[in-house]
């Protein structure tokens, strides 16, 4: 056994799956600290981007930019994170990234220049690769076994109320106070939740079997042998269209996240109610996660992800065309969070659902980088189409168009092997 042994629990030696209530401690840690993470590193921004370019003078252009750097600098650093999660567990990694994120967000804060708020960002955007869903899904997956769906569904049916708490909260907090002071008094939570959460609550066993056999292969060829699987899993052609169909949704979902409210704006809301209205968003996700159990028993892994990714192409293209009634916005845009909502699943499900849970770290890490390039482009990308098509709403039409092309390609993103076999997500692993 390797990792983390802080406290003593009862788990499975062959798969590492916690007991009940060893399971039931890492969701509820997990669980909180991705709320705040999600909260202040990324949602808060989206509250609060209107106000940094009206207060500093900087374009829109350069402050996206700035938070597409941090997404780029998550992407690049995630792969490094899956894999030391294989080997070592999330506890040590995931601490870390928590303490990087605080001289990341107070940078963002007091930068008295674009040098200072593009470094805070870096920091940021490493810390996010660290503190984010890939490594809680990477541990809740190994502790999880058998019982991992339930536990992600948890996870990610709390991490979904980060914009409906945090996105308002922001707002109000910079009418009040400023979005400088509203960021530093946001930073507050990654000090008292996320950094003693993370040490202290996940000294869970992490079991990875190194013990060597005379008959067996000895652990550099197990470890090659991993590499190996990949290596082969990495190159496959559904691997690739899975890929490419996760990036273009990832450059679809955020570039509408972080545009939301000056879409919204541009339809006449005022930016407080267009504030609540991406908050709101967050209540879709969560119903949309309730769902998902039922939703996966019944469908295919393709089927499942064609569906999810129509759907998001469907609402966003809804919000484009819809007119300009904020009830109607509104409701439009919790039908887009309850998709999105489905999708995280859909994501975090992928390559076990595919090719099972061995090396799910390292290969979700493979799976979601290109997607944060996207996520990390989306920004500035929603931005330059508003420009160069001349609204918000005509930039959401290419993007439902770009969340379409996903859609077709999810496809062909499943191995003949696990086409066949129909309905399967939710009803444990083929160890």
């Amino acid at each position: 056994m390797s990792g983390e042994t802080a406290v003593t629990q009862t788990h499975d030696p062959q798969s590492g799956a916690l007991d009940a209530a060893g399971l039931r401690r890492a969701v509820a840690v997990l669980s909180t600290v991705q709320i705040v993470s999600w909260g202040v590193l990324y949602y808060a921004f989206a509250a609060l981007q209107s106000s940094i370019t009206a207060d500093t003078g900087w374009s829109n252009v350069e402050v996206t930019g700035a938070f597409s750097l941090a997404q780029l600098c998550s992407g690049g650093a995630g792969i490094w994170v899956g894999r030391h999660i294989d080997a070592y567990g999330p506890r040590r990694v995931m601490t870390l990234a928590s303490l990087v994120a605080i001289p990341g967000v107070a940078a963002v804060a007091l930068a008295p220049n674009l040098a200072v708020f593009y470094l805070g960002w870096v920091l940021t955007g490493v810390a996010m690769a660290g503190t984010l869903y890939p490594p809680a899904f990477a541990a809740l997956t190994h502790w999880g076994g058998t019982r991992r769906v339930r536990a992600l569904t948890t996870l990610t049916l709390v991490a979904g109320l980060a914009s409906t708490v945090f996105a308002p909260v922001a707002s109000v907090l910079d009418d009040a106070i400023g979005w400088r002071a509203a960021y530093l008094m946001l930073l507050t939570g990654l000090v008292v939740v996320t950094v003693p959460l993370h040490w202290w609550g996940l000294g869970l066993p992490w079991h990875v079997d190194h013990v060597e056999h005379a008959d067996g292969p000895t652990e550099d060829q197990r470890r090659e042998q991993a590499r190996a699987r990949v290596g082969g899993v990495a190159r496959s052609t559904p691997f690739v269209l899975l890929t490419l169909a996760n990036a273009l949704t990832g450059l679809a979902v955020f570039a509408v996240v972080i545009n939301l409210v000056p879409m919204l704006v541009e339809q006449g809301m005022s930016r407080n109610l267009a504030a609540v209205a991406l908050g709101l968003g967050g209540v879709g996700q969560v119903a949309g996660r309730l769902g998902y159990a039922r939703f996966a028993a019944a469908t295919s892994v393709t089927t499942r992800g064609v569906l999810v990714l129509a759907g998001v192409a469907v609402a966003t293209a809804a919000l484009a065309l819809a007119p300009a009634a904020p009830a109607l916005l509104i409701v439009l845009g919790m039908l887009l969070g309850l998709a999105r909502g489905v999708y995280t699943l859909v994501h975090a499900t992928a390559v076990t659902d595919r090719w099972g849970p061995a090396s799910y770290g390292t290969l979700n890490g493979i799976l979601s980088a290109p997607a944060l390039v996207a996520a990390a482009v989306a920004p500035f990308a929603g931005a330059m189409l508003a420009k160069l098509l001349g609204s918000y709403a005509n930039a959401f039409l290419v993007l439902a168009g770009v969340a379409g092309v996903a859609a077709v390609l999810m496809l062909g993103a499943t191995p003949v092997d696990r086409r066949r076999g129909g309905p399967s997500a939710i009803r444990g692993d083929r160890r």
